[in-house]
Formats: structure tokens, sequence, C-alpha cells
């Protein structure tokens, strides 16, 4: 990664006030580097902390402290930050022809932030955001799965010392990759890490985007027809797309969902073996619920894949869709691309939005903190391509599982967006069947929205209410 500044460990303070539900609310922040130091004292790499304290509160031990970081891996927080839990965020307008707001790039004040009934932290690790890597001899120390959640853990308690939180009630909020974070975060603060216990027990955890597997690495498949597992996602998109019903897109999910797991996981096992009729029933229930071409399925022997999919549902209207939010596309490439060769690297969603995030964040964000320096902010570093993806002790649900049988009163919510095809909710029902949690404890809900389930007003009023009912003890799939 190119280099443009020097790396000084700076700290940086401001204070504001913010119209909560129905209360002004004082607050104050601190805006700093947390350094790492090899056994010489010299510093090896930092992760970037924005912490929002509420001004006015007597007892800070009943006061919940919320820590907020996206994924990637490689991924800055910027997304969180700007996107839901700053006081000031993005204006996200009225709705376009595909469905989510497009720029010019506004702000506003924040009414749906959560720091009326919590201190937040958001946390750029290292290599992202404003972190950094000082020595790149120490990138093992950072740059995998159990190397960066023990990194995110040393922080949480070098700051909850710093602030005298330890008595605080404590929670987690991550996205896409952030989720894999989460829980081996928690897992790690119930249990050990490799090398070292940390005795850091949360009382939640808020997965936005899951990436929570069952595997050994956190990009693995469950032992499942990715096919099947896509399958609610898929129809939630072509709902949106081409309304084959008059459903909800609720119902017609769960209708959709309830074909793949009988009819057609039972005729993808059987494959040749599948009589004729049934074949050509199947055929017809798939066109019906994911809009693909009868040519499409014949070709491909009844499977559905996800990328050639994203090319295929808007087809008749010469587009293309985007994986990190269905709703989004951009024209079909003609002629003669291989879309499945571009669509990873061309989505239109993170073209749409990357430049909105971080001219709010760097505009009007780090301003309103005082933030006053030369470093360059990268709000994404392809840390995916060389990350350490081994866990030596527990896989992903494993860790949350086991945090969550340790601490009893540790609860875990689920947001996923019905049109997010990067993170697919069919996987998270999936792991939730066969990871052995304590499910009483477990909460579950789709979001009119993509990967980014906060994205429009109405999902960022829909969401921040859930999450505010979640955190004070409620139930937030009844809202």
């Amino acid at each position: 990664m190119l280099k443009t500044d020097v790396f000084t460990p700076s700290r940086f303070k401001s204070e504001g006030s913010i119209f909560l539900r129905g209360v002004q609310v004082p607050f104050h922040t601190v805006s700093e580097d947390n350094v790492f130091y090899d056994d010489e004292g010299k510093p090896m790499a930092s992760i970037f902390s924005y912490s929002y304290f509420r001004s006015d509160v007597e007892n800070i031990d009943e006061r919940p402290v919320l820590f907020g970081f996206n994924g990637g891996p490689g991924t800055s927080s910027m997304m969180v930050h700007v996107g839901f839990l700053s006081p000031l965020r993005m204006k996200y307008g009225e709705e376009d022809a595909d469905g989510t707001p497009l720029p010019p790039y506004e702000s506003c004040e924040n009414a749906q932030c959560l720091l009326d009934i919590a201190d937040l932290v958001v946390i750029d690790p290292v290599g992202t955001g404003f972190g950094r890597l000082v020595n790149e001899e120490y990138k093992d120390k950072f740059y995998g799965i159990e190397p960066d959640a023990e990194a995110i853990l040393t922080f949480i308690q070098m700051w909850l010392a710093r602030y005298n939180r330890w008595k605080s009630p404590k929670y987690i909020v991550g996205e896409s990759y952030g989720c894999t974070r989460a829980a081996t975060v928690a897992g790690m603060g119930s249990l050990s890490g490799s090398d070292r216990a940390y005795s850091v027990a949360f009382d939640g955890i808020i997965m936005i985007g899951n990436t929570v597997t069952l595997g050994k690495h956190f990009r693995d498949c469950p032992p499942v027809y990715p096919s099947v597992l896509a399958f609610p996602t898929l129809a939630a998109t072509h709902w949106y797309h081409n309304k084959p019903s008059e459903q909800s897109v609720e119902e017609f999910v769960a209708e959709a969902k309830a074909f793949a797991d009988r009819d057609y996981l039972l005729a993808l096992y059987q494959g040749e073996a599948l009589p004729d009729d049934e074949r050509e029933r199947i055929i017809e229930k798939i066109i019906y619920y994911t809009g693909v071409s009868r040519q499409y399925l014949e070709r491909r022997a009844l499977f559905v894949d996800d990328v050639e999919f994203r090319a295929e549902v808007a087809r008749n209207k010469g587009k293309y869709v985007s994986r990190l939010d269905g709703r989004i596309t951009r024209p079909l490439i003609n002629p003669g691309l291989v879309e499945e060769r571009w669509g990873m690297r061309d989505d239109p969603a993170e073209g749409k939005y990357n430049p909105f995030f971080q001219s709010i964040l760097c505009g009007e964000v780090f301003p309103m903190l005082n933030i006053n320096w030369d470093r360059n902010f990268v709000n994404s570093h392809s840390l995916y391509m060389s990350w350490n993806n081994e866990i030596k002790y527990r896989n992903t649900s494993m860790s949350l599982s086991s945090a969550m049988r340790r601490i009893p009163g540790m609860r875990t919510f689920f947001i996923n967006g019905w049109y997010d095809i990067c993170t697919q909710i069919g996987i998270l029902y999936y792991t939730l069947n066969h990871a052995d949690f304590p499910m009483e404890r477990i909460f579950v809900k789709g979001y009119k929205a993509g990967h980014m389930a906060y994205l429009g007003e109405e999902n960022i009023q829909e969401m921040t209410d859930d999450m505010y009912t979640f955190m004070t003890g409620g139930d937030p799939t009844k809202n």
C-alpha cells in the first residue's frame, strides 16, 4: 500500500449535543491511535478509534458501551460509522429507479443514533482507515482471523482500562467480515486466545450481513448445495425486479425457501435419476421463484449459480444486479464479455456508495471530531488477498456458541438484507440450524435491504429501532 505520511500517534477531542428520542444529549469525543509495541518499545501497529461519550452520565458502571466495525477483511469502519452510528450521518434522500438513493452527497443530524442509551466506540482495525501497520515485519501478528481478533480484544482491554469501563455492559456490532471478527472476539473473550486468556464478557452481539460459518475458514460454504442456500435471496431479488407475485417479499421468500428445502434439494440430489414429469415441475418452479431462463437451467443441470444469476434475473431489462445489494443494477456488458469474469470487480453498489460515504466522513464527520491532520484515510485495503484464514481452535459458529453458553445472559441479533447476494440469509438459516446455539437468545430479522441493511431512511429507522430494543433487553423481531 502506498504511504503518504509518517506515523505519529495522535489524539483529537471535541464536544457537541444531539436531540434523540425527545431528549437533548450532550456528548464529547476522543479519536485516537491505540499503539501496539514490540519488546523493544518500538511501534508495530495502531488501531484507530472514535469514542463518543454521553457527557451527563452519573453512573458509568451501568452505562453500556457499543464497539462497532466493518469487515473486509481490510475494510475501515467507514460504513457503520457514517451510515448509522455517528451523530452526523448520510442523508439518504429519495429512492431512485434502483431502489436506493443516489448522491448528491448530503449529511444530516442522526436522529437514529444510539448515543442516548450507550457510549459508542467505532474501530478502524490495523491497516484500515486511520489504523496503521507501522512495521511490515509484524503483519502476521495482525492479518488473520485469530491475530485480528486478538488485536481487537487487546484494544478493547486497553480502552476499558483507560476509561474505567470494565464494569459497563459491553456490546459489539459487526458488519460482513465484522461478523466473523465479532464471533471470534466473543469466543476468545470468554475462553482464551492462542496464548492467553482475556476474560472479556459481552452482553450482546449484533451481526449485520452474516459471515459466521460452520467451516474451517470464514469463506467456507456449508456442506449442502449452494443453489439451495442461495434460493431465498435469489427469490427476493427476482421479486424486487420482476414482481412475479402479489405477495409481500417476506411471504414470497418463505414459500420459495420451503420449496428449496424439500423439492429442489431432492431434485438436485437425484440428478439424472429425476423422472421427466418431476423434472419439468421443478424447472417451472425454479423459473417462477428466481426468474432465470429455461435455457439457463438446462445448461446448468438445474443448478443456479449466484454470480451467473446476477446476469440472468434482469436480463430482459438489459441489467446486471449487484452482489452487495440486489436492488442496484448496471447495464449488462454487451457484446461478448463474460459477466462472471467482471461481476465481482464491477459491483454497481460499491461504485455508487463508496464515494458517498467517504465524502461525508472525511468532509463533515472528521471536522466535527476536530480531526485535523494529513494522514491519509484508507477506506479499504485488499487484505483478504493475503489474509490468514486458518482457525486453530474453533470455527466461528463454535466460537459464538461457546461464548453464549459460558455467558448465560449473552444474546445475539442477526440482521440480514433480503437482497444481499454477498452474505445470503439462507446460509445464516443453515448455520443456525447446525451450530448448537441457545436459540432462545438468538434473534433473526430480514430487512428490505441489501448487504448494508441501514441504507435508506425507512431501513435505518427500522434497524436502529430494533437495535435499541435489543440493547434495552427486548425482542427486536417483535417490532
